[in-house]
Parts: C-alpha cells; sequence; structure tokens
C-alpha cells in the first residue's frame, strides 16, 4: 500500500490509487481510538452472552417449549450467529467497510434486544396462560413466535457484523506505514482485547445472569439492551477519529470463485504438455498447478486470451478464470477439511451447557446462608479454567519444554488430539453426576417435581466445566495454529474463519442430535431420555451417548492425523516465496 505524505504542507497522508485507506492525518487513528473501539464489542458482548444462559428457562417457561426443543432452538441460535459472522466477514472486506458493518451490527442487535425486552414486557407477545408446575403451557401462536424469532434474528445479525470485525478495525487504526515494525503496539492491543473479551464473559455469565434470576425478565433483558445502545453511541462519539479502509476483495470471495471457474470449465481437458495454457498472474509463485485435485486446475485455464486477459495481462473477469496461486491456495484449504472436521463433535460437547443450566437449577446452590449461585453462571467456570490454563501453559509449560528441547511447546496436532480425549473424559464425568443427581432425587421422593431442589451442592458440576475447558483450551488454540501453520500467509485470515464456520456446524449437529435423540426415545409411551422433567428423564444416558461419540470421535481423528496430516513446517519451508508487498500479521475480517 502506498501513501504520499506533504508534510510541510498540510501534514496529511493522501492515499494513491492502488491505496485501501482513506485520507488520514496525526488526528485519525492510535490508540485514543481504542476505548471506543474496546468498549463497544465489551458492552456487545456482556448483552448477547448475559442472554444466552438462562434463554432456555425463558423458553421453557414462558414459551412452553419442551427442553429439547429450546436446546434446539438455542442451538440454531449459535449457529446462525457464527454463519452469519462469516457472510459479515465477506459483506465488510468486499462492499461495506469494517466501520459500516460495526455501525450496521450494533444497531441490529440493539433493535433485536429491544424486541426481546418488548415480549417480556407485553403479555400478548407469549402465552399468558401456563399452569402453576410449569410443565403443561399454552403453545405460542405464530405471531408470538415470529416476534420472538425476529428478535433473535436481529441479534445474530449484529453479531455476525461485529465480532469479525471489531479486532480487525482497532487493528486498522494502529497500522503506521511510517513505522510498519509497530508488533509492540499491536501486542498491547491484542491483550487489551482479550482481557477486555474475557472480563466481559465473566461479568455476562455472573452479573446479567443474578439481575435476571433475582429481578425477572423485564429487568433482565433491558439491562442488555441499555448495554447495547451505549454500545452504539460511544462507537459513534469516536466515529471522527477512526481509520476507515476501503472494502477490497475478500479471501473468502477468491476461494468461491476458483469453485464457479472449474464448474463452467468442467468440459474442458487438461493439457498434456503445453503448459503455456494456465494463467500464472503477474507475481507467480506456481509455475504449474499440482497434480492433485486435478479438476480444479480447469479454474485457470486459459479458453480466449482476448477475452479472458486485458491488455495488461491481468484478469478481465475473476469468475471466468482465475491464477495457479489461486487454485493451489483452494486445495491447500480442502486438504485440512479432514483434521478441521474432528474439531466438530468436540464443540458439540462443549455447547450442551443448556443440560447443565438445568442440571444446576435442581440442586443445592447455596455458598451462604443467604446467596446462592444462578443457575446460568456455572458456565463461568469453564472460561475461568480455560484462562487459567492458557496462562499456564503459556508461561510455565512451554518455557519448561523448550529446555527440554521442544521448541514452542507441544505441536498443534498433539494439543488437538489431547482435547478431542479430554472431551470424552468430560462428557464421562457429566454423565456419572448427572446419574447421581438422578438416583438422590428418587430416594428423595422428587421423582414428580421437577423443581424441587435436592440435596446435593451444585459444585459437583465444576469438574466437568474445568475439564471441557481445559479440553477447549488444549483443542480450540491448537485447531487455529494447525491451519496458521499449514495455509500460506495470503489465506491467514481463513483460519480463524474456519473455526467459526465449525462452531456454526457443531450448533447444527447438536441440535439435530438432541431431536433426534428426544424422538427415538420418546417414542410412544415412553419418556424420553430429554423430557422436560430431568428427574423421570435418561439425562446420564445421553451424556453417556455423547462419551462414546467423542470417543469415537478422537479414533477418527487420530486416522486423519495420519492419512492427512500435513508437515507443522510448511509455512516454514516456503521462505522462497516472493513478496513485492509489505506484510502485515494484522487479521482481516
Amino acid at each position: 500500500m502506498e501513501v504520499v505524505e506533504n508534510e510541510e504542507k498540510t501534514g496529511i497522508a493522501q492515499s494513491s490509487s492502488e491505496g485501501t485507506h482513506q485520507a488520514s492525518n496525526c488526528r485519525t487513528g492510535g490508540l485514543r481510538t481504542m476505548p471506543f473501539i474496546i468498549v463497544n464489542e465489551t458492552f456487545e458482548k456482556i448483552a448477547s452472552l448475559g442472554l444466552t444462559p438462562n434463554m432456555v428457562f425463558y423458553l421453557r417457561d414462558d414459551y412452553g417449549f419442551q427442553i429439547a426443543a429450546a436446546s434446539s432452538i438455542l442451538s440454531l441460535w449459535s449457529a446462525a450467529s457464527n454463519a452469519l459472522a462469516i457472510a459479515g466477514a465477506v459483506l465488510a472486506d468486499s462492499y461495506v467497510g469494517r466501520f459500516r458493518s460495526i455501525i450496521l451490527g450494533s444497531f441490529s442487535s440493539f433493535l433485536g434486544m429491544a424486541l426481546l425486552w418488548l415480549t417480556a414486557m407485553i403479555p400478548q407477545l407469549k402465552p399468558s396462560s401456563c399452569s402453576s408446575s410449569g410443565i403443561l403451557c399454552d403453545s405460542a401462536n405464530p405471531y408470538q413466535l415470529a416476534i420472538l424469532f425476529t428478535s433473535l434474528g436481529f441479534i445474530s445479525i449484529g453479531a455476525g457484523c461485529i465480532r469479525p470485525c471489531s479486532i480487525a478495525f482497532g487493528a486498522d487504526q494502529l497500522t503506521n506505514e511510517k513505522k510498519p515494525n509497530n508488533e509492540g503496539v499491536l501486542d498491547t492491543y491484542f491483550n487489551w482485547y482479550y482481557a477486555s473479551s474475557g472480563i466481559a464473559s465473566v461479568i455476562a455469565l455472573t452479573l446479567i445472569v443474578y439481575i435476571q434470576d433475582e429481578f425477572g425478565w423485564r429487568t433482565g433483558f433491558a439491562v442488555p439492551a441499555v448495554l447495547m445502545l451505549f454500545s452504539v453511541l460511544i462507537f459513534l462519539v469516536g466515529s471522527s477519529l477512526y481509520v476507515k479502509v476501503k472494502p477490497t476483495q475478500s479471501l473468502l470471495t477468491g476461494l468461491l470463485q476458483v469453485i464457479v471457474v472449474a464448474f463452467k470449465n468442467r468440459r474442458l481437458s487438461l493439457p498434456y504438455s503445453n503448459y503455456d495454457q494456465y494463467y500464472l498472474g503477474p507475481d507467480p509463485k506456481f509455475l504449474v498447478p499440482t497434480d492433485s485435485m486435478r479438476c480444479l486446475n480447469k479454474a485457470c485455464l486459459i479458453k480466449d486470451a482476448e477475452n479472458d486477459l486485458n491488455p495488461d495481462g491481468s484478469i478481465s473477469n475473476p469468475w471466468n478464470l482465475c491464477s495457479v496461486e489461486h487454485v493451489e491456495s483452494l486445495k491447500n484449504f480442502l486438504r485440512i477439511i479432514p483434521m478441521w472436521s474432528t474439531g466438530i463433535l468436540m464443540l458439540v460437547c462443549l455447547n450442551q451447557n443448556s443440560f447443565g443450566t438445568l442440571q444446576a437449577k435442581t440442586m443445592n446452590r447455596h455458598i451462604t446462608g443467604s446467596f446462592e449461585i444462578p443457575a446460568g453462571s456455572i458456565g463461568v467456570c469453564m472460561i475461568i479454567s480455560l484462562s487459567v490454563w492458557l496462562a499456564f501453559y503459556d508461561r510455565i509449560m512451554v518455557p519448561l519444554l523448550e529446555r527440554c528441547g521442544h521448541a514452542g511447546g507441544l505441536s498443534p496436532r498433539l494439543r488437538m488430539g489431547i482435547g478431542l480425549l479430554l472431551s470424552c473424559f468430560a462428557m464421562a464425568i457429566s454423565a456419572v453426576v448427572e446419574g447421581t443427581r438422578r438416583r438422590i432425587a428418587t430416594e428423595e421422593g422428587l421423582e414428580d417435581q421437577p423443581y424441587a431442589v435436592i440435596d446435593m451442592s451444585v459444585l459437583w458440576i465444576v469438574p466437568q466445566c474445568v475439564v471441557l475447558g481445559v479440553a477447549e483450551g488444549f483443542n480450540a488454540i491448537g485447531q487455529i495454529e494447525y491451519f496458521y501453520s499449514q495455509m500460506p500467509k495470503t489465506l491467514s485470515s481463513v483460519a480463524v474463519a474456519l473455526y467459526t464456520v465449525e462452531m456454526a456446524v457443531a450448533s447444527l449437529v447438536g441440535s439435530a442430535l438432541v431431536q433426534m435423540v428426544n424422538g427415538i426415545t420418546g417414542k410412544g409411551n415412553e419418556t424420553s431420555w430429554l423430557d422436560n422433567n430431568l428427574n423421570k428423564g435418561h439425562l446420564d444416558y445421553f451424556y453417556w451417548l455423547c462419551a462414546a461419540l467423542a470417543l469415537m470421535n478422537f479414533v477418527g481423528y487420530l486416522l486423519c492425523n495420519r492419512t492427512y496430516g500435513l508437515s507443522e513446517n510448511r509455512r516454514c519451508n516456503e521462505s522462497n516465496e516472493v513478496q513485492d508487498f509489505e506484510y502485515r500479521k494484522l487479521p482481516s475480517s
């Protein structure tokens, strides 16, 4: 990116025709913009995460959903939010820019939260007659469901626009063409960003959940809506200070173009010797495409040089012709899909927190005589264990391993495998704890009282949360590092996008699994494993099923690791890669 600056006259940096930044000077960008960006993301995270833990109770008690249906709705909501993050990244990178994307997302989130608050305020927006036991409720009519799902949809759109853009937008403010090696400033920003995200998650799972438990849904939904309004206003206050990068082509769009062009050219024959028919690009890193996945090589075949190429040799229409480099980038992307797929069931295990919240509601949650832990706050143990483990690994284990000759600590693939095995162990713990909880409820004669509190401490749920948190620390971070190590630098940002897609797929798989188990085990007059009354159902059997699936997934991972696992030094061996542009270690949307 070329920037010409006239300091003597105006001090204003003007972008060239090839630049991507808007005009900026000493009055824009820098650390002074960080409070607006970080506060915006923090308030959005507190507001959205604060709605999640107790939402299963709102759907069950106020809308009459069975717990299996409520869990599926929450899984689909999570899937939509993660899937829309990919759409939001493409929208920001290719069309509207990150600033407008964050503004759009903030307003959408606020609108969704305000609409959700109205469902608690206006009795006509939800079923009005429920039995005192809360088990049998009138079904919500289509109008009421439309309002509810519209509110959740707006919140998902907001999350999809904000989350993939916020961290990259902050990095844009710290980009300095005069000082390209400002990694120290960027590291400080990333540390503060992730620290604020962790604090926001803890606040959401404790304070917001506590407000909902103590003051009801009207206040509990109003607080997130107000926080989201503050998030919008604070971000707009700093508008004049931001460096706003113009949209360019998204990397994901480039990958899609290869697939489209290869499909268009599917009837063409590949040349056996005349490699001049392949379009190498203006700065080729590959002389010919590789033989693997040969069908994709048709995307870089020049059919008609006069129509496919401009006079300067560039591509006239990227939807009709791609370069060899783009084709090889897609191949690298496809090669890691088998390894990527093994993380789906790991996330399915992590996403069963709604059942853990229902369990906690029936257990003794008192810490002191007057204070009890909100049921929805039990998930904070997972976040704390994840944070503690990452700090321990980074500051203690890695230095020790380096002294023993293992530079960089444990390999990403080893950490991925350990995380998968720990997820299986965590599900087994969950099954044992739930079996014990159900047995105690039966012994106390509470089998027909689903809302009764049994004489069993909620702290019994903590071990499974701790193990799941450590499992996520091993697997999730290992996955992202592995994706980075196997993909070319031009696709580094896709590594995070891959994990986001994986979370969306895991939510869909989890929803389908819950519906399938509920349908099969509840046939006829049989009591479903996932019955509304946990004391009559068999949630422990469901956990054992998840443990068995996690173990099978681990075996599948070992096979994929042996068959598809590539050398983690591939990117290091690409040192001969020619780069005529300034490479910045910054995440894109």
